[in-house]
């Protein structure tokens, strides 16, 4: 009887395991979780989960009955700390676990600020797990001073749930402009003007040079000289995929663990899926930080190990949730060299990404129709005229039938 384990403890493991039994899968299956919850969701956490608008069992992405009734074994609690190729065995804690088929769901880490710059004081925060939330939590009063550092959506949605429970918000970018990485002018602006609204002190182009502070942090120096005196820093500065154990394993790397079209690593019996695996998406090897990215990797995994033979077509998508916009992008931006803008009623607003003539993403802000017809463009191969886009007495939807 086949044995599979997985090891990691979110969305993509939980697809991986959840699908493997829903498609009829009668073998062993181990999941390994570092935490000691279920697989849940993360994404809330710096927004419903943070602002308290959500219980600890609406995060869990299936209950534990369902592991119990579906006879997946979970190791909560339990680092993996080695593989043996050769004997296929995981390594957690005092279990070594044989294996047929590994998947390696390990997710990504948090980049941290170097102790050197006090990084390491009480009271500097990152956003990534439960744990990290919960420590932060008790500290969201009413006009404590927060200071930010990354003006990236992690940065972003923290500043939206500070300002909204009454905290003194700054927000500091190194960059010329917040989200420069991973959107246009458009949506920088459109979000700096939201924060700003709401009391965020956003201040772009300016570096963080310290954190100050005897054993807890109390004060920042700032590049531009600036003394900021704060009660608690969070940190988002981006992410790097978590590939120690596989790279201690002798696994190809590249951006993460290295991952074939059927996202199988250098070791045809082991796999990678989610944010941890990189893939090579229209020429060029790259990861997707997403959910859509790990419940779609995570599933094919389950299938290919079953013989499907599938390759993936990653189909990208994202949002974020900031005071009451809801921003959904559809598609990757990069190569972009024109943005039209689409303006719907009330606050709905969209900016679609062109290289050329061709329809590249889509930015919507508070307008699910623009993000879902962009989706469904993009997908399709369809490239809209961008006079058609920016008229707003266009019927988004003729544009699929174009």
């Amino acid at each position: 009887m086949a044995k599979v384990v997985v090891v990691g403890g979110g969305q993509a493991a939980s697809s991986c395991v959840a699908r493997l039994r829903a498609k009829g899968f009668e073998g062993t299956i181990t999941l390994i979780g570092e935490e000691p919850v279920v697989p849940y969701q993360r994404p809330p956490l710096s927004k419903a989960y943070l602002l308290g608008d959500m219980e600890l069992e609406r995060l869990y992405l299936r209950p534990q009955a369902f592991y119990e009734d579906n006879g997946i074994d979970l190791h909560l609690n339990e680092l993996a700390t080695g593989i043996d190729t050769d004997a296929k065995t995981v390594q957690a804690g005092d279990h070594a676990h044989d294996y047929d088929h590994l998947v390696l769901c390990t997710g990504s880490a948090p980049r941290r600020l170097p102790a050197a710059i006090g990084g390491d004081l009480e009271g500097v925060f990152v956003v990534r797990t439960l744990a990290d939330v919960d420590a932060m939590e008790p500290r969201f009063t009413k006009g404590a001073r927060v200071l930010i550092v990354g003006g990236g959506y992690i940065g972003l949605e923290a500043a939206a749930v500070a300002a909204k429970l009454g905290l003194k918000v700054t927000l500091v970018e190194a960059a010329d402009r917040i989200l420069q990485r991973v959107a246009a002018q458009q949506t920088s602006d459109y979000f700096r003007d939201l924060h700003t609204s709401h009391g965020v002190d956003i201040r772009e182009g300016v570096g963080l040079s310290k954190l100050t502070g005897e054993g807890a942090v109390t004060g920042a120096e700032l590049a531009d000289g600036t003394t900021l005196e704060v009660d608690f820093v969070i940190v988002g500065v981006g992410i790097t995929p978590t590939s120690g154990l596989a790279e201690a394993a002798g696994l190809e790397l590249d951006n993460g663990i290295a991952v074939n079209a059927q996202c199988q690593t250098s070791d045809p019996s082991i796999w990678a899926a989610g944010d941890c695996a990189s893939f090579v998406h229209n020429g060029t090897r790259m990861r997707l930080e997403s959910v859509g990215n790990a419940i779609d990797m995570g599933e094919l995994v389950a299938d290919n190990i079953m013989g499907a033979g599938r390759d993936y077509v990653a189909k990208p998508w994202f949002w974020s949730d900031q005071y009451d916009t809801k921003l959904q992008i559809a598609g990757l931006n990069a190569g972009y060299d024109k943005i039209v803008t689409r303006k719907g009623a009330g606050d709905e607003v969209s900016f679609w990404y062109y290289a050329g003539d061709k329809l590249l993403a889509v930015d919507a802000m508070n307008d699910s129709r623009a993000y879902m017809v962009g989706k469904r463009l993009i997908e399709g191969g369809k490239s809209p005229a961008a006079e058609a886009v920016a008229d707003a007495s266009t019927d988004l939807k003729a544009l699929l039938k174009a």
